[in-house]
């Protein structure tokens, strides 16, 4: 496939707001978990809480849309110069030609549970404030951002669970290819709520400590929230052609369980080669692979089991949400970012929190960071139901 360039990227989450937050605190070791400490869950469990949402409205023009997804997502774009770049590439193309791909879970369902917790005590009706088209709706966000960069392409959501924002590179490949579009936002945002919190609770997969992926006494993950965008674009598009580059995407469904992989990993190792034929890359090419790494057992042992099938034990793998947690429909794109972060810097980051690897676990996991020349990267993202998604990143030909 034709290499599309990364050429602007920004990202959000626990560990601060813009790249070098998450830069730094990789580079230190320091994870942004901490005790649950939202609204009103009383769950012992950690979490990955952006701080400062709760007195940063959105923009007055677009008041409508206000809710803590939307503030996040504002918040992200913001950063790193992101909104310059976008602006230099509606001058380039036109607004009209860049499509937005997002990817979220559960959008703005907070927005829903604060409505219902003040419905009025006669009626039962919901507030008159409450606007579900522009907070909770699953598009909410991705209209959001439409209108907050001014674009007028193609604008469409992805909702695959943990794999929404990563399979948000795939659409976004496919409609430049087709000609709908000439360049692409593609990003990614979820945040917290108490219905991923109790809802995974309730399914016993949350951890009472931070969350720690590939280790023998791993018990479940740390739920985050974050938000991450690229803008995608032809290495000849105006642009000098240089830096990290989407190679390749992969894409499947083993529909084995709603909420179990299939042991063997079948669907995640179809993703993987899938990525790689696309790319046209021997495995023994990757120089690292940013693991779904949920630090559940049964998701640590399947992908574990998919990348031996795939890429063989020596290539080093490593999980990076002992950083951010898992931030569902946002992980795809915060780990695409880390991904690029890694080749950019030549990092492989340890897994953190990990202390004892499982000796099940038969990949080779790191578990302290490594510099490293890296040349292509493979990132992870694997959703319920066996939504299935992996991405090759490498520096543009």
């Amino acid at each position: 496939m034709q290499p599309l360039l990364l050429s602007s990227y920004t990202l959000t989450n626990a560990l601060g707001a813009g790249l070098g937050a998450t830069i730094r605190a990789i580079k230190q070791k320091s994870s942004g978990l901490r005790p649950c400490d939202f609204d009103t869950a009383a769950i012992e469990t950690f979490i990955g809480r952006v701080d400062g949402l709760e007195e940063s409205p959105v923009m007055e023009s677009l008041a409508e849309f206000d809710c803590r997804n939307n503030r996040l997502a504002q918040l992200t774009l913001e950063q790193d110069h992101f909104m310059d770049s976008v602006a230099e590439s509606v001058k380039r193309y036109g607004a009209g030609r860049i499509g937005l791909f997002l990817g979220t879970s559960t959008s703005g369902i907070l927005e829903t549970e604060l409505a219902y917790q003040n419905r009025d005590p006669q009626t039962g009706c919901l507030p008159d404030d409450y606007r579900y088209q522009e907070t909770h709706d699953s598009f909410s966000t991705a209209d959001f951002t439409r209108r907050f960069l001014k674009l007028e392409g193609p604008a469409m959501t992805i909702s695959t669970a943990c794999s929404s924002s990563a399979k948000v590179f795939a659409d976004a490949y496919r409609f430049i290819q087709s000609g709908f579009c000439d360049a692409a936002v593609v990003g990614g945002v979820d945040s917290l709520c108490l219905t991923t919190l109790y809802g995974f609770s309730s399914m016993e997969l949350v951890s009472s400590k931070p969350c720690r992926p590939a280790d023998k006494d791993r018990d479940g993950i740390s739920i985050g929230e974050g938000g991450g965008f690229v803008l995608l674009e032809k290495p000849d598009a105006g642009n000098d052609g240089k830096g990290i580059a989407l190679l390749g995407y992969g894409e499947s469904c083993d529909a084995y369980h709603m909420g179990t992989p299939h042991p063997e990993g079948i669907g995640m190792a179809e993703a993987m080669r899938s990525a790689l034929e696309r790319a046209e890359l021997n495995p023994k090419t990757i120089s690292y692979v940013n693991l779904h790494g949920t630090a559940t057992q049964t998701n640590d042992q399947a992908e574990d089991r998919a990348v031996l099938s795939v890429l063989g034990a020596n290539i080093p793998c490593s999980s990076t949400k002992g950083w951010t947690g898992h931030t569902l429909g946002s992980s795809g794109i915060t780990e695409a970012i880390i991904s690029s972060i890694c080749l950019s810097d030549n990092l492989i980051p340890g897994s953190l929190n990990t202390q004892s690897l499982d000796p099940d676990i038969k990949c080779r996991v790191v578990l302290e960071n490594e510099d490293s020349e890296l040349a292509y990267v493979i990132s992870n993202s694997f959703g319920f139901g066996g939504n299935n998604c992996s991405l090759v990143f490498g520096l543009a030909p």
